[in-house]
């Protein structure tokens, strides 16, 4: 059994740190060696991220990464289900299709059902970006977040 979060979406919620403050321009290759990935790799990872209007793409050869407003608070809950799709997605662990298909649920669906629950729950209440990166943290009456929907 094996509970962990993709290379991808780790390597997200990294990018949205090296990135952070907003505004902050980051070249890929220096964002690439801030991740420990190659140059190659980091459209992948910062591609949904740009989609979800986190970070913005600048074009050009003085261009880069750049994290946005929208970003800051966001849950890695949040990160996790951008690059990976949704974490729950009603399959059985054991089986691979709906579980309780059949009629009856797995031997695991409970369990695995609170243990899912907590998981989500503890990665939804993590900011990968915490309000303190943003350009009006500290500011008397700034929103601290642990989570801003879309």
């Amino acid at each position: 059994m094996r509970l962990e979060v993709t290379r991808k979406a780790g390597l997200a919620v990294r990018a949205l740190a090296a990135l952070a403050p907003p505004g902050n321009r980051v070249k890929a290759g220096e964002l690439a060696l801030a991740l420990d990935t190659t140059p190659g790799f980091v459209p992948q990872v910062v591609g949904p991220l740009v989609k979800a209007g986190w970070v913005r793409s600048i074009p050009g050869p003085t261009g880069g990464y750049a994290l946005t407003e929208e970003a800051v608070g966001r849950s890695v809950l949040d990160v996790v289900e951008a690059i990976d799709g949704p974490t729950d997605t009603g399959r059985c662990v054991l089986e691979g299709h709906p579980c309780g298909a059949a009629g009856t649920p797995c031997a695991l669906h409970a369990a695995w059902a609170d243990a899912r629950a907590a998981l989500t729950t503890m990665l939804a209440a993590t900011c990968a970006v915490p309000p303190s990166a943003g350009t009006h943290a500290g500011r008397p009456g700034a929103a601290t977040p642990a989570h801003q929907s879309a």
